[in-house]
């Protein structure tokens, strides 16, 4: 696990759909911030408008309807992915040279954050060798890919980070080769037959997150009501 900082992480929630250059400039300042030590850790969980995000390593043969919803490029690790309502998106921001500077380490944690999460709905995640992701069996030996994730890392400071299907129009995911992988499908809670709020969702989450990277307070700018997006 990786090292938990002594500080609090901040912890806030977007209730209004973030449009997602809007998230990207927001997360660049606030790493910044943090790698200058002028701001402290934050975790930001959203909904994004429908879209698509192209990793560093996004291949175009692998966005198959490029016209349907925008197309994003992101400096985010990873290939294709897509985002939209019903789909909860973490973005973290931590700084990891207070914690051991371990990206590997970090991947693994964020990993485990979202297999936690998926318990406590049990929900059974699991990771899989060489795929990106966290998967759960179906029957007749069917994998189908729930959550991704992908990171990026400046100055030792984490941002980008998880995203897990609550209850997304999963035929949105047809426009893409998810993350590049073919011969697999995509699942949601709501897919898997369980009906979660997204307040449960996010309670869940919040309480994975503190058992796997520690103490979590609600963020000053949420109750302050700095910042409205639409």
């Amino acid at each position: 696990m990786i090292v938990k900082s002594k500080e609090t992480i901040a912890w806030r929630i977007s209730d209004a759909r973030v449009p997602y250059p809007a998230a990207v400039a927001e997360m660049e300042v606030r790493a910044a911030a943090i790698a200058d030590g002028h701001a402290g850790e934050l975790v930001w969980l959203l909904e994004h408008p429908p879209l698509y995000s192209a990793g560093t390593s996004a291949k175009e043969q692998d966005l198959l309807a490029p016209s349907r919803f925008p197309v994003f490029a992101t400096g985010r690790g990873g290939q294709f992915t897509y985002h939209g309502p019903g789909q909860r998106v973490g973005y973290v921001m931590i700084d990891l040279r207070r914690r051991g500077n371990d990206v590997r380490r970090f991947v693994r944690d964020l990993e485990e954050w979202l297999i936690k999460t998926l318990a406590a709905f049990n929900v059974k995640g699991e990771r899989r060798e060489g795929r990106v992701g966290i998967w759960v069996a179906r029957k007749g030996g069917r994998e189908d890919k729930i959550a991704a994730l992908g990171i990026r890392v400046r100055r030792g400071v984490t941002f980008h980070g998880v995203s897990l299907n609550v209850e997304p129009d999963l035929e949105h995911f047809s426009g893409i080769v998810p993350c590049g992988i073919q011969g697999h499908g995509v699942t949601s809670l709501a897919d898997l037959g369980i009906t979660a709020a997204m307040t449960d969702v996010d309670l869940a989450m919040r309480e994975a997150f503190e058992d796997v990277f520690g103490a979590t307070v609600d963020d000053a700018a949420e109750e302050e009501g700095a910042l409205c997006l639409t």
